[in-house]
């Protein structure tokens, strides 16, 4: 069995960034940090990073496409491979392929795909995001509403189907009745809020019931106001709960993410793309519900001017984290990579560098752009 030592490098442990320490990787899995030196002695292979920063691998619970593939155009193994590799390019070692609201035919496939996907060990596939059908059309965004439903038993049943990895439902808790929310909850599935016209107090409700997290927090949903605090004051107000982001300068104002990440306990605030099939592609269009959606300067939207998901990557929104929020390039790392893994429960075997997990890493250069990834100890290096 072949040991590896990434060595001579910046290493992102708990206590921050650190030189001299080498990751020692055997199997898949990191075995050791340890003195690079020591690390030397002991590996088989030494693989010199250069002076590159190492991170865990970027974490991206909400991916509804990318390297030209809409995951609901194409709910395949193929175009989960697909998407998964496109990513990868820009840091994300774990994703959950994301499904936008559609018919139970299409989410049995998509959740057939994903199954498959794990069982033939896909690089970079955790599980699937359900972000609908069963939401508000007063929030709908680019969703087709058409799609929306409450779910019956038949539906509970599909939704926590996936036999492998981790299922995360994007719901809205004023569509959707609370023994249902509860059932979703005990069939271990992961429950999110988002694209919803809930009050406050319907969504604390929520969030007693089970409710773990916010979809895309800001956006599709009601606001913060003073009488009315809406789901996101909920969000902001609950301790427990985490938040998604998109932090692309489109999305949501500098200023309103830097307010969840003063209202939020450390650890609750986890960077997402919400990308759709121009990320790792050259074309900048693509057709959703029957509307072109076409990027420009790094905003998507169908015609009207709906936003249409995101260009998005996960290096990216790591680099704008760090530059117009002010948060420390750890913390903007952790954001993610050590938070969503948490948030989806793999937070003992993914998403930090240390003995015993998941060899899933990310090497940044001086400009923190991906220099090369690792997912199950395996590299891929990028020019």
């Amino acid at each position: 069995m072949t040991t590896t030592a990434l060595v001579n490098a910046k290493v992102l442990v708990e206590e921050g960034f650190r030189d001299g320490l080498a990751v020692l990787i055997e199997n898949g899995r990191i075995t050791d940090i340890a003195d690079e030196s020591l690390a030397r002695a002991r590996a088989q292979h030494a693989h010199d990073l250069r002076g590159a920063k190492l991170v865990p691998g970027f974490i991206d619970t909400q991916v509804n496409g990318g390297g030209g593939v809409l995951f609901n155009d194409e709910p395949s193994v193929d175009a989960v491979r697909r998407i998964a590799q496109a990513h990868r390019r820009f840091g994300t070692t774990g994703m959950l392929p994301t499904l936008i609201s559609d018919d139970a035919e299409v989410m049995w496939r998509a959740i057939a795909a994903v199954d498959a996907a794990i069982e033939q060990h896909v690089p970079g596939v955790l599980g699937i995001h359900l972000e609908g059908p069963y939401l508000a059309p007063a929030r709908k965004g680019v969703h087709d509403a058409s799609k929306f439903r409450v779910p019956g038993a038949d539906e509970i049943a599909m939704a926590a189907s996936l036999r492998n990895g981790k299922t995360l439902l994007t719901l809205a808790p004023d569509r959707v009745p609370a023994e249902v929310i509860r059932e979703f909850v005990a069939r271990g599935v992961i429950v999110a809020a988002g694209h919803t016209a809930a009050s406050y107090d319907e969504t604390r409700a929520a969030l007693d019931l089970g409710v773990r997290g916010f979809t895309h927090l800001y956006n599709a949903m009601t606001p913060l106001n003073g009488r009315e605090p809406g789901v996101v004051g909920a969000a902001l107000d609950d301790r427990m709960s985490w938040c998604g982001v998109i932090v692309d300068g489109h999305h949501v104002h500098a200023a309103s993410l830097r307010v969840a990440l003063d209202a939020k306990p450390r650890g609750k605030i986890i960077l997402v793309t919400d990308a759709m099939p121009p990320v790792g592609s050259n074309n900048p269009s693509f057709r959703i519900n029957g509307e072109v959606a076409t990027a420009r300067d790094g905003l998507l939207t169908v015609p009207d001017g709906t936003l249409a998901g995101s260009v998005l990557d996960m290096a990216q929104a790591v680099r704008n984290t760090f530059v117009w929020l002010d948060v420390p390039l750890d913390e903007a790392v952790r954001m993610a990579s050590t938070y969503p893994a948490e948030f989806i429960g793999l937070g003992a075997t993914h998403g930090r560098i240390a003995p015993g997990y998941a060899a899933d890493l990310v090497a940044l250069d001086d400009q923190l752009k991906v220099a090369a990834t690792w997912i199950g100890g395996s590299v891929e290096e990028y020019a």
